[in-house]
């Protein structure tokens, strides 16, 4: 089929998603996908009834055309001459680095190198390759300490992006003129001048002057007078009176987005003509007026890196993230090992489709609560990314996405062993898309975890999908404290509003003898929460466990096609029995599938004889081989 013919279904398609009023406009494109990926408008399943439109949303993440096979080699460096990791080797990489062409690859040979004089800073369309993870091991010994919340030297081991700490410029910010509508191509600014063809553009709107003080459910039996800070939309964690739990204000309100205005993302833009300026994907929710929404561009030394990635390496002792993409669009980590890491060991922020696939992030060294020991992080807007085949172990959480994530894809990843370091026995937040107020419309498909729940510790999120995991209840290698370690393999805590849970399994075969099926938050008592374990655990704030649950939370929480271990049964949406689709952003078996041995896909399968077949990151990890498919 011809290139242009196969643009034009991808717009037909869009259109019969979205409706016809929020038909693609003028000069707007629908990028191209790699052979995997849908191109986003979830055509196949157009009949899929039973999930309504404001909670699908355009997931075609990642590299539009995949990531690129590069075999031009601008530069050789050598281990051996920096002493094999006796002698600081950073600058010369970065020389490499910055002399390489772009589209060319700067190789590392075998072996270990120093990175402790300066971070290395990837900002061009070029490749950083090793040899392999475990084989070129880039690490710094004056950052992350095992057991240490402390550093020597606070900096990643690598940043793609322009700069240490690129922001988007408010100076440029716009008011929209009208509403951005979901699923829109376009929105109307009041002076469209400053923005053109190809610039990454901030979209956001304020979700904290425009809150009020809202009623909380009841405590301990009775109504309270306490209230929360509240929008429609986000929910902060600020009551009245003061809480010891509630976040610092003003501060936290620019701890991941620009001031008060959490509920964001970013956008490519397609074409402008006068003031209004178009996109190449779609709004995944829409912004308002009411709420001051506004378009803000990235300039300087905050424009997007393009086309840049790390490939075929270990990184470890970063002690801000191993790892970061900031300000990078259509940039990737393949086949990389992170590891010993403080704070996050793979931070992706301000970015656009960004990729993170077959990797292995692993022991992180200070899994306590507080910021220090996450697996992989999204914040500040960053969007449409895709986080796809990884082994994600031994973190205090092994994902968070704060003030971020929209349109993005957690696809595949076998996400095991959260845990806290000083309280073993509780179990940790699993796969899940939070951990700050404002994250929205992100997929979670085809993983492996003991859990998924939508913490409220900074905030709500909302929209999100959990689709065809098995969210086994028990975590690999810690024991569960079953009356007062928070056991469940479906959660969602107050505020996590309009979330859909889509032919899951839960729970592990010959496992739930002590299980029930859901925690209703209705005990007499001070304490209407009880101890145990539950397949389903709703509405609940851990940090009030007297109160009951958020009923905006079981209201929206859609659960559909669902089987469980407890009642051995597929519990359907009573509104409809429809079958479930592969997926819900591929369009045919994913590569990955067919290495090694080959494997089952669909691998979760609520409603076949089979429940559960092999998910390969999680047989990777199993015979000891992350880099390697048996």
């Amino acid at each position: 089929m011809a290139r242009s013919s196969r643009k034009s279904l991808n717009l037909l398609a869009a259109i019969l998603i979205f409706g016809c009023k929020n038909s693609i406009p003028f000069g707007a494109t629908v990028s191209n996908p790699d052979s995997s990926k849908t191109d986003g408008t979830l055509a196949a399943d157009v009949a899929f009834t039973v999930f309504p439109a404001d909670r699908r949303t355009f997931w075609a993440p990642g590299i539009a055309t995949g990531i690129p096979e590069r075999h031009k080699v601008c530069a050789a460096v050598d281990a051996s001459t920096y002493g094999n990791g006796r002698d600081d080797a950073s600058a010369g990489i970065q020389a490499a680095l910055n002399a390489c062409p772009l589209g060319q690859v700067v190789q590392l040979s075998a072996g270990p190198f120093l990175i402790n004089n300066h971070f290395l800073l990837i900002n061009r369309g070029i490749t950083l390759r090793g040899a392999g993870g475990g084989i070129t091991v880039l690490r710094r010994t004056n950052g992350a300490h095992p057991n240490q919340y402390t550093c020597e030297v606070c900096d990643p081991v690598i940043i793609v992006g322009p700069s240490r700490w690129p922001v988007p410029d408010d100076s440029t910010s716009q008011n929209l003129s009208a509403d951005g509508v979901k699923g829109g191509y376009s929105v109307t600014v009041a002076n469209g001048s400053g923005f053109a063809v190809g610039q990454l553009v901030l979209l956001d709107e304020d979700n904290y002057l425009t809150g009020s003080w809202t009623s909380l459910p009841n405590r301990g039996g009775q109504p309270t007078t306490a209230t929360i800070w509240a929008t429609d939309r986000a929910v902060w964690q600020k009551h009245n009176p003061p809480d010891p739990v509630d976040d610092p204000f003003p501060d936290a309100l620019s701890w991941f987005a620009r001031s008060g205005r959490p509920i964001n993302e970013i956008k490519e833009v397609a074409s402008v003509r006068g003031n209004t300026v178009a996109f190449t994907t779609p709004l995944h929710i829409s912004y308002r007026v009411a709420h001051s929404a506004q378009l803000t561009r990235y300039t300087q030394d905050s424009v997007h890196v393009r086309n840049a990635g790390v490939e075929n390496l270990t990184v470890s002792g970063g002690a801000d993230g191993n790892i970061r993409f900031e300000c990078a669009a259509d940039s990737w980590m393949k086949n990389v090992e992170s590891t010993g890491w403080l704070n996050d060991g793979v931070a992706i922020v301000n970015s656009f489709r960004v990729e993170v696939r077959g990797s292995y992030i692993h022991d992180g060294v200070w899994p306590e609560p507080g910021g220090g020991g996450y697996a992989i992080g999204f914040s500040f807007g960053a969007s449409e990314i895709l986080i796809e085949d990884n082994i994600v172990m031994q973190a205090n959480k092994v994902i968070v996405s704060r003030s971020a994530g929209a349109g993005s894809v957690v696809g595949y990843n076998y996400m095991d062993d959260a845990h806290i370091r000083s309280a073993p026995l509780w179990q940790e937040v699993g796969i899940n898309a939070s951990h700050m107020v404002g994250s929205h419309h992100m997929l979670l498909e085809g993983n492996e975890s003991f859990n998924y729940d939508a913490d409220n510790t900074h905030g709500n999120t909302i929209y999100h999908t959990v689709f065809r995991n098995h969210l086994s209840g028990f975590r690999r290698d810690y024991p569960e404290d079953q009356e007062g370690g928070n056991r469940r393999a479906g959660g969602l805590m107050y505020g996590a509003w309009w979330h859909s849970f889509i032919g899951n399994v839960m729970g592990t075969e010959g496992r739930m003898s002590a299980w029930e099926y859901e925690d209703p938050g209705t005990r007499p008592g001070p304490q209407p929460w009880q101890g145990g374990s539950f397949i389903w655990k709703l509405g609940y704030d851990p940090t009030h466990w007297e109160q009951v649950a958020d009923p905006v939370v079981k209201s929206t929480v859609l659960r559909h096609g669902n089987f469980d271990y407890v009642t051995h049964s597929v519990i359907w949406d009573p509104r409809s029995s429809e079958p479930l689709p592969d997926s819900l952003y591929l369009k045919r078996r994913p590569a990955f599938f067919d290495a090694g041995r080959g494997y089952v896909w669909p691998w979760v399968d609520p409603t076949g004889v089979a429940k559960l077949h092999t998910l390969p990151a999680r047989a990777r990890y199993d015979a000891a081989t992350p880099f390697v498919q048996p």
